[in-house]
């Protein structure tokens, strides 16, 4: 692993960005615009690495800058700096504190660096995203729709979920369209798709919300699905093993991933079972089934195989 000299703490707000360089110990503030963020990236020394909070869209600016210029850097749960910050005694919180804390977390914990973002990942990703909206809307209009009785309100109701529906069909010709355009995404996402219980959408979520799908250990591919147990342990107590954390979105997906591949398929069939009789819980033996299955993905999509 690469030792980087400066651990650059950045802090990031929708118009600007507080900045914390260690070496001079000075502070200073950079316009978050694309423009602004590449000559900060060019006048930044040698060995800079940058941290900064993960905060959606408005760091796509910053991480597209960092990678054009070849400096590396490193997105850190907001929790978790929140909590180091805590640790350290810093109870105040501001943008200059915040910039200190990510330059001195990144210090402490030398952060892996990201993977530089892909324009066509985050288009695909924003395109899923949007096709989830819609659809959650739509399920929203047919629960209106149940609800009420009223000739004209079922008429306008009805006229928005047909209005819906061919938006939602709109994106997914679209996201289809897309992944063909993007190198080797159409074979990861036919391999993903030989899987019990992995269709076309989830297919999608996975390729465009997990990057890191075949690139990382089967414990670590887990945990970034939320999927992985912690333990609940003290002295001689055995606590339940619980799952947080995570892509939530993957979570859900691979869920109903999971409940399509014990219909389809024998063995993730018998494997729930048994684990729904030893544990006694039917959900937990889903989730199980869950990390199996993302870990079988995972493997398949590292090996170039499909499922068998």
């Amino acid at each position: 692993m690469t030792i980087h000299q400066t651990y650059i703490g950045c802090d990031i707000a929708k118009a600007v960005i507080d900045v914390f360089d260690p070496l001079s110990r000075r502070f200073s503030r950079v316009a978050n615009e694309p423009a602004a963020l590449a000559g900060f990236a060019a006048g930044l020394a040698p060995g800079s690495f940058v941290v900064f909070e993960a905060t959606g869209h408005h760091d796509k600016a910053l991480r597209h800058a960092f990678a054009r210029a070849g400096i590396p850097c490193a997105r850190l749960n907001p929790m978790m700096v929140r909590r180091f910050a805590q640790a350290r005694g810093r109870l105040a919180k501001t943008d200059r504190v915040d910039a200190r804390i990510l330059s001195e977390m990144g210090a402490m914990f030398r952060p892996d660096a990201d993977t530089p973002p892909c324009p066509g990942r985050e288009r695909l990703a924003a395109l899923a995203r949007r096709r989830d909206q819609l659809v959650a809307t739509r399920a929203l209009e047919l629960r209106h729709r149940d609800e009420t009785g009223e000739a004209t309100v079922v008429a306008d109701i009805e006229a928005a979920i047909t209005n819906l529906s061919l938006r939602i069909a709109a994106l997914e010709a679209e996201i289809a369209s897309h992944v063909e355009t993007l190198d080797g995404l159409a074979e990861q996402a036919a391999r993903l798709t030989s899987a019990p219980g992995i269709g076309k959408v989830t297919a999608v979520t996975l390729l465009a919300h997990m990057p890191e799908l075949g690139t990382i250990s089967p414990k670590a591919i887990a945990s970034l699905a939320g999927l992985a147990p912690f333990a609940n342990d003290s002295g001689t107590r055995t606590g339940r093993r619980s799952i947080r954390g995570g892509r939530s979105r993957l979570r859900r997906a691979l869920y109903m991933a999971a409940l399509g591949a014990i219909r389809a398929n024998q063995r993730f069939k018998a494997f729930y079972q048994a684990i729904a009789q030893r544990s006694g819980s039917k959900k937990c033996a889903i989730i199980a089934v869950a990390r199996k299955l993302i870990t079988i993905l995972n493997a398949m999509i590292r090996d170039q195989k499909h499922f068998a």
